[in-house]
């Protein structure tokens, strides 16, 4: 039998934090690196994906600010950004099972047509999220904790829940931490792959991003091992395991026209 393979997209220009979030993501979502195919989608100039190859995608984190100024933004980053538009053009139409994380969740919801900004952005750390109701019946999170910390570190996110999706996860500092699409479309604004090293290695490499004075990552480094984030682990893993065990016939994407 033909084994559909998980496509990780990244979009992280610097290799040391790209090749890192990769192995998380393989380490995390318990999946061999045999059975997975991975983009850099800033390298990548072909905006054609064939679902049919895959039984599930993930995609990860970047410096990019979808939010910023149009004229701003540099070639590498209106690349990317044209690849997800295409690419959600298919996977909403189809409900093909996806998850972005972080950026993937900023990409989705402008897609969506919900505004991005710097309103609920949060500092390099952990953020304690809560549950709605239909993200207690929702089969990535059902009988997770009503609350939890999950690593965070975002300079946007989204203002309000894109319209036609369901709020699962919510916090104080930013409302929209997580949500779903359809039955199999999600995202997230935390890191379910992350861990104090993961986050060590992000801290060095965006150091002058933005994200916080410079003067800050020594105590940041300090901090992180501080930080026990299980349950958004779960989730992930959840998302792999479903999607993997899943048999999607041909049936399930449209042809090609």
């Amino acid at each position: 039998m033909n084994v559909k393979k998980v496509l990780i997209l990244q979009m992280r220009p610097e290799d040391e934090a790209a090749e890192s979030e990769f192995e998380a993501f393989l380490r995390v979502g318990g999946i061999p690196e045999s059975d997975v195919e991975r983009i850099r989608v800033e390298r990548h100039t072909d905006t054609r994906i064939d679902l049919e190859k895959y039984c599930a995608i993930i995609a990860g984190g970047s410096p990019f600010d979808v939010s910023k100024e149009e004229k701003l933004k540099d070639s590498v980053q209106k690349g990317v950004e044209d690849f997800f538009s295409h690419l959600f053009d298919q996977v909403i139409r189809v409900d093909f099972p996806f998850l972005g994380a972080c950026s993937g969740n900023g990409l989705l919801g402008r897609y969506c047509g919900t505004p991005i900004s710097g309103r609920y952005s949060e500092g390099i750390g952990s953020a304690t999220l809560s549950l709605t109701e239909e993200g207690r019946k929702d089969p990535l999170l059902k009988g997770l904790p009503d609350r939890f910390e999950a690593m965070v570190g975002h300079k946007e996110a989204c203002d309000q829940v894109p319209e036609g999706s369901i709020l699962l996860l919510t916090s104080a500092s930013c409302p929209v931490q997580m949500f779903r699409i359809k039955k199999n479309i999600y995202a997230t604004q935390f890191h379910p792959e992350a861990d104090a090293d993961e986050f060590i290695i992000r801290i060095k490499t965006y150091m002058h991003s933005g994200y916080f004075a410079p003067e800050q990552a020594d105590e940041l480094i300090r901090d992180m091992y501080k930080i026990n984030t299980p349950e958004p682990k779960k989730i992930l893993q959840r998302f792999v395991s479903r999607y993997r065990a899943l048999s999607w016939d041909k049936s399930f994407i449209p042809p090609s026209k």
